[in-house]
Protein backbone atom coordinates (compact mmCIF):
# COMPACT_ATOMS: atom_id res chain seq x y z
CA UNK A 1 0.00 0.00 0.00
CA UNK A 2 1.48 3.03 -0.59
CA UNK A 3 2.60 5.71 2.02
CA UNK A 4 0.21 8.34 1.09
CA UNK A 5 -2.66 5.87 1.46
CA UNK A 6 -2.16 4.26 4.55
CA UNK A 7 -1.30 7.56 6.24
CA UNK A 8 -4.96 8.59 5.13
CA UNK A 9 -6.29 5.50 6.28
CA UNK A 10 -4.54 5.93 9.94
CA UNK A 11 -6.03 9.13 9.90
CA UNK A 12 -9.77 8.41 9.37
CA UNK A 13 -9.70 5.75 12.05
CA UNK A 14 -7.72 8.43 14.75
CA UNK A 15 -4.73 5.82 14.78
CA UNK A 16 -1.11 5.52 14.13
CA UNK A 17 1.18 4.40 11.47
CA UNK A 18 4.11 2.46 12.80
CA UNK A 19 6.99 1.37 11.08
CA UNK A 20 7.35 -2.46 12.54
CA UNK A 21 10.30 -3.61 10.53
CA UNK A 22 12.26 -1.45 8.70
CA UNK A 23 14.85 -3.82 6.95
CA UNK A 24 12.57 -5.85 5.34
CA UNK A 25 11.28 -5.31 1.74
CA UNK A 26 9.05 -3.28 1.43
CA UNK A 27 8.92 -1.99 5.07
CA UNK A 28 6.38 -3.37 7.36
CA UNK A 29 4.20 -0.77 9.00
CA UNK A 30 1.44 -1.36 11.48
CA UNK A 31 -1.95 0.52 12.10
CA UNK A 32 -2.18 0.73 16.32
CA UNK A 33 -2.54 3.34 18.98
CA UNK A 34 0.93 3.89 19.99
CA UNK A 35 0.52 5.80 23.54
CA UNK A 36 -1.60 2.65 24.13
CA UNK A 37 1.08 0.19 23.30
CA UNK A 38 4.01 2.11 24.85
CA UNK A 39 2.10 2.30 27.98
CA UNK A 40 1.49 -1.72 27.64
CA UNK A 41 5.00 -2.54 27.07
CA UNK A 42 6.06 -0.07 29.89
CA UNK A 43 3.42 -2.40 32.34
CA UNK A 44 5.01 -5.82 30.95
CA UNK A 45 8.55 -4.34 31.10
CA UNK A 46 7.40 -3.60 35.12
CA UNK A 47 5.60 -6.88 35.68
CA UNK A 48 9.07 -8.57 34.46
CA UNK A 49 10.96 -6.58 37.05
CA UNK A 50 9.10 -7.10 39.51
CA UNK A 51 9.46 -10.95 39.28
CA UNK A 52 13.31 -10.83 38.95
CA UNK A 53 15.19 -11.68 42.02
CA UNK A 54 18.47 -10.64 43.05
CA UNK A 55 20.87 -13.55 44.09
CA UNK A 56 22.78 -12.21 47.02
CA UNK A 57 25.54 -13.28 48.55
CA UNK A 58 25.24 -13.86 51.71
CA UNK A 59 28.93 -14.34 54.13
CA UNK A 60 29.16 -16.13 56.91
CA UNK A 61 32.43 -16.32 59.28
CA UNK A 62 33.63 -19.12 61.38
CA UNK A 63 37.17 -20.09 63.37
CA UNK A 64 39.13 -23.30 63.32
CA UNK A 65 38.21 -23.96 66.78
CA UNK A 66 34.53 -23.40 67.10
CA UNK A 67 32.12 -24.85 69.42
CA UNK A 68 29.47 -27.33 68.50
CA UNK A 69 26.63 -25.19 69.59
CA UNK A 70 28.18 -22.31 68.09
CA UNK A 71 28.85 -24.98 64.85
CA UNK A 72 25.16 -25.20 64.76
CA UNK A 73 23.86 -21.93 64.99
CA UNK A 74 25.95 -20.96 62.08
CA UNK A 75 25.54 -24.28 60.26
CA UNK A 76 21.14 -23.08 61.07
CA UNK A 77 22.03 -19.69 59.30
CA UNK A 78 23.55 -20.72 56.07
CA UNK A 79 20.72 -23.62 56.14
CA UNK A 80 18.16 -20.70 56.12
CA UNK A 81 20.12 -18.73 53.16
CA UNK A 82 20.30 -21.56 50.72
CA UNK A 83 16.57 -22.49 51.54
CA UNK A 84 16.32 -18.53 50.37
CA UNK A 85 17.70 -19.09 47.04
CA UNK A 86 20.61 -16.99 48.82
CA UNK A 87 24.95 -18.27 47.96
CA UNK A 88 26.73 -18.47 50.93
CA UNK A 89 30.23 -17.52 50.87
CA UNK A 90 31.89 -18.79 54.30
CA UNK A 91 35.21 -17.46 55.35
CA UNK A 92 37.41 -19.23 58.32
CA UNK A 93 39.50 -16.72 59.65
CA UNK A 94 42.86 -18.08 61.05
CA UNK A 95 44.52 -16.38 64.01
CA UNK A 96 48.68 -16.64 65.34
CA UNK A 97 49.40 -20.31 65.06
CA UNK A 98 46.33 -21.71 63.55
CA UNK A 99 48.03 -20.49 60.39
CA UNK A 100 50.21 -23.49 60.70
CA UNK A 101 47.05 -26.12 60.21
CA UNK A 102 45.00 -25.16 57.32
CA UNK A 103 43.83 -28.36 57.31
CA UNK A 104 41.22 -27.81 60.51
CA UNK A 105 39.50 -24.98 58.40
CA UNK A 106 39.90 -27.22 55.49
CA UNK A 107 37.64 -30.17 57.33
CA UNK A 108 35.50 -27.68 58.77
CA UNK A 109 33.98 -26.60 55.70
CA UNK A 110 33.94 -30.20 54.35
CA UNK A 111 31.84 -30.96 56.93
CA UNK A 112 29.69 -28.31 56.72
CA UNK A 113 29.49 -28.62 53.17
CA UNK A 114 27.81 -32.13 53.92
CA UNK A 115 25.63 -31.04 56.40
CA UNK A 116 23.42 -28.73 53.84
CA UNK A 117 24.44 -30.90 50.78
CA UNK A 118 20.39 -31.49 50.01
CA UNK A 119 20.02 -27.69 50.10
CA UNK A 120 23.25 -26.57 48.14
CA UNK A 121 26.42 -27.39 46.31
CA UNK A 122 29.64 -26.14 46.53
CA UNK A 123 30.20 -23.96 44.24
CA UNK A 124 33.75 -22.89 44.72
CA UNK A 125 35.96 -24.98 46.74
CA UNK A 126 37.62 -24.11 49.78
CA UNK A 127 41.24 -22.22 49.13
CA UNK A 128 43.47 -20.34 51.69
CA UNK A 129 43.70 -16.31 50.80
CA UNK A 130 46.05 -15.11 53.51
CA UNK A 131 44.51 -15.61 57.02
CA UNK A 132 41.23 -17.09 55.58
CA UNK A 133 39.97 -19.36 53.83
CA UNK A 134 36.78 -19.16 51.85
CA UNK A 135 33.85 -21.33 50.35
CA UNK A 136 31.09 -20.35 48.35
CA UNK A 137 27.87 -22.37 48.32
CA UNK A 138 25.49 -22.35 46.00
CA UNK A 139 21.43 -22.99 46.67
CA UNK A 140 20.00 -26.00 44.30
CA UNK A 141 16.85 -24.29 43.93
CA UNK A 142 16.98 -20.46 41.99
CA UNK A 143 15.85 -17.40 44.07
CA UNK A 144 12.65 -16.57 41.99
CA UNK A 145 11.41 -20.47 43.28
CA UNK A 146 12.05 -19.89 46.47
CA UNK A 147 10.69 -16.87 46.75
CA UNK A 148 7.24 -18.46 45.04
CA UNK A 149 7.61 -21.43 48.10
CA UNK A 150 7.99 -18.62 51.00
CA UNK A 151 4.69 -16.73 49.20
CA UNK A 152 2.98 -19.90 48.93
CA UNK A 153 3.63 -20.70 52.34
CA UNK A 154 2.75 -17.60 53.69
CA UNK A 155 -0.58 -17.71 52.26
CA UNK A 156 -1.19 -20.88 53.41
CA UNK A 157 -0.50 -19.53 56.39
CA UNK A 158 -2.63 -16.42 56.48
CA UNK A 159 -5.04 -19.10 55.39
CA UNK A 160 -5.06 -21.11 58.53
CA UNK A 161 -5.76 -18.49 60.70
CA UNK A 162 -8.39 -17.20 59.13
CA UNK A 163 -10.20 -20.38 59.12
CA UNK A 164 -8.85 -21.06 62.76
CA UNK A 165 -10.60 -17.53 63.90
CA UNK A 166 -13.84 -18.12 63.38
CA UNK A 167 -13.83 -21.28 64.46
CA UNK A 168 -12.78 -20.50 67.73
CA UNK A 169 -15.40 -17.12 67.78
CA UNK A 170 -17.90 -19.95 67.16
CA UNK A 171 -17.11 -22.04 70.05
CA UNK A 172 -17.00 -19.79 72.68
CA UNK A 173 -20.66 -18.40 72.84
CA UNK A 174 -21.27 -22.69 73.34
CA UNK A 175 -19.13 -22.82 76.05
CA UNK A 176 -20.78 -19.41 77.66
Amino acid sequence: MPLAKALELAQEYDLDLVEVAANARPPVCKLMDYGKFKYESAMKAREARKNQAHTVIKEMKLRPKIDPHDYDTKKGHVVRFLKQGDKVKITIMFRGREQSRPELGFRLLQRLAEDVQELGFIESNPKQDGRNMIMVLGPHKKKTEAMAEARQAQAARKEAQRGAAPAESAEEPAEA
